[in-house]
């Protein structure tokens, strides 16, 4: 006859483990003798040693009980259903390991990898962090109400940067959020716009993108609030017969420089 201790260490377990399986009612617990202890027998080893291999496999202690007593058909239902639980819990944990991964990566938790992929090529341009980080945010809105052309949106922004005025541009705009109103890239930056919406609107390339009228407003006004300089930079598009920023619009012919 076996105490407690030699019990549990034929098992491979503690003394409070058995101690907790007595409590549970998986384990019967023994009569005391005489002496005021309690003996185990081989039964109780092997019971305890089914136990602990089916608790160690995953199996609830709710379910430890019902297996222990199974025939051999109920036992394979029994540990079917458990390890198909079991994949399920698998899944989820992968799900949210991935989503932990997304947010280890940042940007990559509320954008598509297409915009993932343009703000890593201005990155490689040498665009600075901070004003990444402002596009970024506008693409966070912008791929929300457009999931569905948003791939096809920058694929086009790509094909932008084919233009010597655009790099130039993003050259600029990289550290355009420390600008005061008076800089006088503000006019350079003006001068640039001016040339790429003349040409994109003599091709028949304007870029309209479909977002709503709120969605404009809300990113014309982060722009405004984005640098000192946003405001000048609209009053001069203005004089050159633009409106707007997200939705740049020609609304007049450019004044003569002359006149």
């Amino acid at each position: 006859m076996l105490t407690i201790g030699q019990l549990a260490a034929y098992a491979g377990v503690t003394v409070a483990a058995v101690r907790h399986y007595h409590r549970v009612g998986l384990l019967p617990e023994p009569e005391r003798d005489r002496s005021g202890y309690r003996s185990y027998d081989a039964d109780a080893v092997v019971r305890l040693i089914r136990i602990h291999v089916l608790a160690a496999a995953g199996v609830p202690l709710a379910r430890v009980a019902d297996l222990l007593d199974a025939d051999a058909a109920e036992f394979g239902r029994g540990i079917r259903e458990i390890d198909a639980r079991l994949r399920a819990e698998v899944r989820r944990l992968q799900d949210a390991r991935a989503r932990l991964a997304q947010l280890a990566a940042g940007e990559q938790l509320a954008l598509p990898a297409s915009v993932v992929g343009y703000l890593d090529r201005l990155r490689a341009m040498g665009v600075a962090e901070g004003y990444i980080e402002e596009e970024r945010d506008a693409w966070i809105l912008v791929a929300a109400q457009l999931p569905d052309t948003i791939d096809e949106v920058i694929a086009g922004k790509h094909r932008d940067l084919d233009d010597p005025d655009l790099v130039r541009l993003y050259g600029l705009l990289s550290d355009a959020l420390s600008w005061t109103a008076d800089d006088p890239r503000v006019v350079e930056v003006a001068d640039i716009l001016d040339r790429i919406n003349t040409r994109a609107l003599a091709s028949g390339a304007a870029d309209e993108l479909g977002l709503e009228q709120g969605l404009i407003d809300l990113l014309d006004s982060r722009m405004l609030a984005s640098s000192p300089a946003a405001g000048r930079l609209i009053e001069l598009l203005e004089e050159r017969g633009w409106r707007g920023w997200t939705r740049l619009r020609r609304v007049a012919a450019a004044p003569d420089q002359d006149d």
